[in-house]
């Protein structure tokens, strides 16, 4: 069997891109041309001989392989073959193969070895190979570290002047760890050379001034980038009164950024002539592409990938542009004239009229900027990049994003979860989602917003409540609990700051609200502040003021904002909202008590996850995914033998169509039995008369069968009776956004109504599945509500932790219903399962690395 797969664009170890895809038979002249730049050197350690030329029979084996029991990947770079791995089984059905590649000299030490082998591996493991085996030369030390530095558990022997490797292949958590951090230091890498480029061409300015090449070279140069300015243009030889070139190359200088504002049909020339000159990445301003319809999608495919095979990434198109205010770069190729003051806020924007709207609100409340990003159609470098980039980033300690999708949610969410332990991240994203891949339910804004708290992402819905975050973060630091001081000179805004502060799951602390009155003087508002902050009951502070009437200060000039700084200097956020009077810059302020207390929150959340323990993995035993695989027929899937591969007992059932068949089923079960009506939607309504429970005998059933035959028709299910319970629901659904998410809630009409379900995102550590069952609104009747019996807590979550694994390993489920399940002090039991299939749905952040 054949496999063939699309090419991958793959990031080295400087931030490259190069292409990696599988041999074809027509790659012969350029193995052939690969070996023949090969220095001696590399020739022998690769052949153990000098083999100056490749014999046309060795060339043809090169190049022929079945991509089964022999793979090859060529990588290319500039559409020239730089590098081949291969494998090749040891036999016929055997579990090894033997492992090899070789670099051309030019491209070695850029990490394409550590590529290759992850390709390779994934290739193999896919077709049965479970060990690798290679020897090498002793000489050949960076190929052995490749094998080493993999997190393989590598066993060597040395024997006939050969160093002799074997190790398993299968992924592990040393590997993924390994594999997970070239990415992050790929990613991180191919960024920083987009925002601190030492030379920068621009495409597009006009000689007259006007259009946007014009402006975005007016404000490179007018925000003082301290690189090179190197404007393009085919006939003029200054251009705003910079030299120009008809070439990029012709400046002589070092490019590393090419800025694009041609029309759409002129910007393949474009990248062509970048890439000469060196460029590393492109920012293309210019519109047309995907957002016009279809051929403008073509034409931006066709963009990024001669953009990748000259080795550069690409920002946009239809785009805002990029910024870094670093005072050693100072660059603003955007097409805001003006920047937000230097600070330590990262920005990333989908959208660039969003990003215009967002970098102007930033510069009015004194939001100090970073770097700033706007990807526009999102062709290549995305938010997920920015994310690597900014986690090492000196010069950010607080990141925001606009996101209208995802393309990559399951590794958002990884990231976010990693890089939000030390930097928050505050991410504006909308709630409309794209068509979804099954039936489940659409998540509401409460689901959404769970989903991004799972990793630690503080989600906002509106421009302004970015930024009331984000100035609440660059400046203040984090609560160390949600008890609140709220201080102020007016018992109207103290009143209303008290509610706010309800509302949003905060606790107004002991004492609280404190109202000094109209007449307090300054003296006195500031000691009352400083107590507040003081205070060991209190962990964040909330300070209103409204200006006193005529006649009620007998120093009508005092300042009351001066104590706003001296109270903030004792570790503890302070908030402000001051009807009257400019509060200090440091201190967040806010034109309502509501914002202030809802940014207060927001951040108080964030703190609270923070401390929380990040949760793990958990073992889990009786897990086959083989047999899970293999209860997902063509035609649908065997739920029983489905979720029992994940150690998920289902209460058996027997169909019956009549009452003959109920009461040969009720038999063969034994008495009492539950009689309950086939239809998905009916099997738990007991509510309807849908459901017949405890029917003790052959007279009971067959008065049941009658009535509800007559109600619902002849198709019903007979199943044996287990112990009463509460009734719980678990689903997997595939959403659009998130991809696979696990909710878990009450059964009963009331809290579907409702929607009181909570949604976690896949993978599940044990933390998620715990929250999963304490979230719903509901939860209380599992703890002993009134009286009640509490559940089995640990059995929940470790059935909540088995349907996460298989929705993690399992990707042609699109949904899965498990309903009810009663829950009880002595376990749980599973009474009803509904499984839907179709086609394997990506899982785009597993596997081997690739853009």
């Amino acid at each position: 069997m054949t496999t063939v797969e699309q090419p991958a664009d793959v990031l080295l170890s400087d931030g490259t891109t190069v292409q990696l895809r599988q041999i074809r038979p027509d790659d012969g002249p350029g193995i052939v041309g690969m070996h023949s730049r090969f220095s001696e050197r590399t020739r022998y350690l690769r052949y153990f001989s000098p083999y100056p030329r490749i014999p046309e029979r060795d060339l043809q084996r090169f190049v022929n392989v079945d991509h089964r029991d022999r793979e090859a990947f060529v990588v290319l770079a500039g559409g020239r073959i730089v590098a081949v791995g291969r494998y090749e089984r040891l036999g016929p059905g055997s579990p090894e193969a033997e492992v090899a590649f070789v670099v051309e000299d030019a491209y070695q030490g850029r990490g394409i070895g550590s590529v290759l082998l992850e390709h390779l591996a994934d290739a193999g493991r896919r077709f049965g190979i479970v060990h690798f085996v290679a020897e090498v030369l002793p000489a050949n030390g960076a190929m052995l570290r490749v094998f080493s530095d993999f997190g393989y558990q590598v066993q060597r022997q040395y024997a006939d002047g050969v160093v002799h490797l074997s190790f398993p292949i299968a992924p592990t958590e040393a590997t993924l760890e390994v594999q997970r951090g070239r990415e992050h230091r790929t990613e991180a890498r191919s960024i920083a050379r987009l925002l601190a480029p030492r030379g920068i061409a621009v495409y597009g300015a006009s000689t007259t001034g006007q259009g946007v090449g014009a402006a975005l070279l007016g404000h490179l140069r007018d925000g003082g980038f301290t690189g090179a300015i190197v404007p393009v243009h085919p006939t003029a030889a200054t251009v705003a009164g910079l030299p120009a070139y008809p070439s990029a190359v012709d400046a002589g200088l070092d490019v590393d950024l090419a800025v694009v504002a041609v029309a759409p049909e002129a910007v393949t020339e474009v990248v062509a002539d970048a890439a000469k000159a060196g460029a590393h990445g492109l920012v293309v301003i210019s519109a047309g592409f995907a957002e016009s319809g279809p051929a403008g999608a073509a034409a931006q495919r066709a963009l990024v990938r001669a953009a990748h095979l000259a080795g550069m990434r690409v920002v946009g198109p239809n785009c805002l542009g990029v910024a870094n205010t670093d005072p050693a770069v100072r660059l603003n190729a955007t097409l805001a004239p003006v920047l937000p003051a230097s600070g330590r806020v990262g920005v990333f924007s989908q959208s660039g009229a969003f990003g215009v709207a967002l970098l102007a609100e930033a510069s009015r409340r004194g939001l100090g900027l970073s770097s700033f990003v706007s990807a526009g159609n999102r062709a290549d470098v995305s938010g997920n990049d920015l994310l690597q980039y900014w986690q090492d980033d000196p010069g950010t300690d607080v990141i925001t994003l606009y996101l209208e999708t995802f393309g990559n949610p399951r590794k958002f969410a990884r990231l976010a979860r990693r890089i939000g332990r030390s930097k928050p991240i505050v991410a504006l994203a909308s709630l409309a989602r794209p068509p979804g891949l099954g039936d489940g339910p659409a998540l509401d804004a409460a689901a959404v917003s769970a989903l991004f708290a799972q990793s630690g992402v503080i989600r906002v819905d509106t421009v302004a409540e970015l930024l009331d975050v984000g100035v609440l973060l660059a400046h203040q630091p984090l609560p160390a609990g949600r008890r609140v001081a709220v201080v102020g000179n007016s018992s109207a805004l103290t009143g209303l700051a008290a509610t706010a502060c309800a509302a949003q799951g905060l606790t107004v602390a002991d004492g609280y609200p404190y109202d000094v009155g109209p007449r307090a003087g300054a003296a006195e508002y500031a000691a009352a502040l400083a107590a507040s902050a003081a205070d060991e009951r209190v962990d964040a502070v909330v300070a209103v003021f409204a200006p006193p009437l005529p006649g009620q200060l007998t120093d009508p000039e005092a300042d009351f904002t001066a104590a706003l700084p001296d109270a903030a200097t004792v570790g503890k956020p302070v908030v402000a909202t001051f009807i009257a009077g400019r509060v200090p810059a440091g201190v967040p302020a806010y034109p309502s008590v509501e914002e202030a207390v809802r940014a207060l929150a927001r951040v108080s959340t964030y703190a609270d996850w923070l401390r929380r323990p990040p949760g793990v993995l958990p073992e889990l035993d009786r897990i086959d995914r083989a047999a899970g695989q293999a209860a997902l027929r063509v035609d649908g899937a065997d739920a029983a033998a489905l979720l029992g591969a994940y150690g998920i007992d289902v209460v058996g059932s027997v169909p019956a169509r009549s009452a003959d068949e109920a009461l040969a089923a009720a038999e063969r079960l034994g008495y009492p039995v539950a009689l309950k009506a086939a239809a998905p939607g009916l099997r738990h309504r007991l509510d309807l008369g849908a459901v017949r429970l405890d029917l003790a005998d052959p007279a009971a059933l067959r008065r049941a069968y009658a009535e509800m035959a007559a109600a619902f028709g002849a198709d019903v299910l007979v199943q044996p009776m287990v112990p009463p319970g509460v009734a719980c629901v678990v689903e997997l659904v595939e959403d659009p956004a998130f991809g696979p998410v696990v909710g878990f809630g009450l059964g009963g009409v009331a809290t579907e109504l409702l929607g009181d379900r909570a949604w976690r995102a896949v993978p599940l550590t044990d933390r998620d599945a715990a929250e999963l069952v304490d979230e719903p609104r509901a939860a209380p009747l599992l703890r002993g509500y009134r009286g009640g019996v509490p559940v089995d807590r640990a059995a929940l979550v470790d059935l909540l932790l088995r349907v996460g694994r298989l929705a993690d390993e399992q990707p042609r489920v699109r949904s899965l219903t498990l309903n009810p399940v009663l829950a009880r002090p002595d376990g749980i039991s599973v009474l009803h399962a509904t499984v839907r299939t179709g086609l394997e749905s990506p899982r785009p952040d597993t596997g081997p690395r690739r853009l």
